[in-house]
């Protein structure tokens, strides 16, 4: 087998729901060893298992993973100890979350001087709107493209219906 050229990177990746787990998926396609790092699932009756879906397993595909309690002193324990080996961490949460959890770059970077630290937000790391969540949605709803996707659908529908 022929030697992938990110294959002697090892990243740690806590991102969540699109753009990070995307964009680690393409390092660990390029041969990077890649630990997704979960949080733990919690007892429930319910049987909507999200990792069972094709979605998932395609965004996730080439990792390892691991549950770690994030909120828990032992998995904050475990963590960093992977980061004392890790070339790459990612992470996607809001600033005030890796702060509050002592996951933040400067922390990160006492355990591990060369650890190159990528962090995901909706809405950027500084600036008023910074500890908001954003997802796909909320960000359009925002600046109005929602609307504007609505109004080009709207539009294909009603040319559909005059010219078909």
């Amino acid at each position: 087998m022929l030697s992938q050229p990110l294959n002697c990177y090892k990243v740690l990746d806590l991102s969540r729901v699109r753009a990070g787990p995307t964009a680690v998926r393409q390092l660990s396609d390029w041969g990077a060893q890649v630990i997704k790092i979960e949080m733990p699932k919690e007892d429930s009756d319910d049987d909507d298992d999200k990792t069972d879906r094709s979605d998932y397993q395609n965004m996730q595909r080439n990792k390892r993973s691991i549950a770690i309690n994030l909120k828990d002193s032992d998995g904050l324990r475990i963590l960093k100890q992977l980061v004392t080996t890790a070339d790459i961490f990612i992470e996607s949460f809001r600033p005030d979350v890796k702060y509050r959890l002592g996951i933040d770059y400067e922390t990160l970077r006492q355990i591990n001087p060369r650890l190159i630290y990528a962090s995901l937000s909706g809405f950027g790391q500084t600036g008023p709107y910074k500890n908001r969540p954003g997802y796909d949605q909320i960000v359009q709803g925002i600046f109005g493209i929602q609307t504007y996707k609505i109004c080009i659908l709207f539009c294909i529908k009603v040319w559909e219906v005059l010219c078909l």
